[in-house]
Order: C-alpha cells, then structure tokens, then sequence
C-alpha cells in the first residue's frame, strides 16, 4: 500500500476517535437509521465538500453529486437517489448546488472538449444554447459563472418536474426545491431564489430565480 493511502487510512482512525470522544455512541446511533432532513444535488468537483459546507454531521445530510450537478430526466442514478429520498428518507428539502468556477460549466461555455464527458456536458450545452443570446450580452469573464447560476436554475426545474416529486407533492407531502450557488472565491452559499413547495409554484420560482441572476451579471456589466 502506498504512503498516500496508509495516510488516509490513519486519518480516518484519527478521525473515528475523535468523533466517538465528542459524541459517545455516534456510530451506534448510526446504525439504527438516517434520518436526513435534507438531499443535496451536487458538482462532483473536490473543492465543493457538501457535508462542510453546511457543518452537518453524517447521517445529516442525503448527498448525489456527478459532474455539473445535473438533473437529467433519463439518468436513473440521479433519479433513484430523489425517490429514495424522497419516498424513503421522507426529507423536506432538495437542493441543487452549483459552484463558481464550474470545469464542466466552462467546458460547456468554451466548447471545449473533454472526452467521453463530452456527452454527459452536452446537456449543459442545452442551457447555454437556450440562454446564449442573454448570455453574449455579458463580458467574457462573466459567462461561465452566469452559466453555473443559470444551470441551477435549470436543473432545479428537472427536479421538480421529475414524477418523484410532482407525485409527493400530489399526495401532500412536504418537499422543497431550492436552487443554490456556492463560491469557490469567499466559501459562501447563495440562494438563487429558485424555492419551489408546490406544483403551482414551478414557473413563477424559475422565473423569479431567471430574473436574480440575470439582474446580478447584467449590473456587473455597467
């Protein structure tokens, strides 16, 4: 085994002690059930830690991430983790986070090429096309950022357009889309005001949160 890997494993010792000192029982109480209020779509980009961000502990937060925190409708990975959430878990809250900076966003804006994720961006692609004639009106070193808000956004609306949800929401079920950017630059959280709790409520959120964004680059370009 290498010196990088052993190093890991003596972290996680380390680690494994001190949370057993701070919390007797922790990993018992684990074991019993997981109880998250929240899941959290994410970037699987390693600077976005998503338990840290928020300083919850496990168990407290139902995590997916993949590349550019996408939401698509005939991924069965992303979708199976939103029903078990959901149907399962029982959490009230699912938040879609991007992040400044976004590889795959940048990829998406640039046309660059990257490999087989090519096709996986292709669907970032899509809401750059749908919103490149706003998006041609910003400064170049703005575009890509706007493009991970407005990919929130966008992905944010999958969610709450995916049958898991519009079917908890049919029965009662308490269940809140939101749609957040995180900093890479100053470590802070965002709300792009894309908060969603009911079928009613779908177009007039992603239309607010589309008028955030947009209001927020169109004044860095004066």
């Amino acid at each position: 085994m290498t010196k990088q890997l052993t190093e890991l494993l003596e972290n996680n010792l380390t680690w494994a002690k001190k949370m057993e000192s701070q919390r007797p029982g922790f990993f018992t109480n684990l074991l019993a059930l997981q109880t998250p209020q929240y899941l959290w779509i994410g970037c699987a980009d390693s600077r976005v830690p998503a338990n840290e961000l928020v300083d919850l502990l496990p168990g407290e937060l139902f995590v997916h991430r993949n590349v550019a925190n996408l939401v698509v409708h005939s991924d069965l990975n992303c979708l199976s983790v939103i029903e078990f959430a959901t149907d399962v878990l029982k959490v009230k809250h699912i938040i879609v986070v991007g992040h400044s900076n976004c590889g795959g966003v940048a990829a998406a804006m640039n046309d660059r090429r990257v490999g087989l994720a090519d096709n996986w961006i292709r669907h970032v692609k899509d809401v750059r096309s749908r919103h490149s004639a706003w998006l041609d009106t910003l400064k170049l070193e703005h575009r890509v950022n706007a493009l991970c808000e407005l990919n929130v956004v966008e992905q944010a609306l999958n969610v709450c357009q995916t049958t898991i949800v519009e079917d908890a929401w049919q029965r009662g079920q308490e269940v809140v889309v939101h749609g957040w950017v995180y900093g890479l630059d100053n470590g802070l959280l965002k709300d792009l005001s894309m908060t969603v709790a009911s079928i009613d409520e779908v177009i007039p959120a992603y239309d607010r949160a589309m008028g955030v964004v947009r209001a927020r680059y169109e004044a860095l370009r004066a």
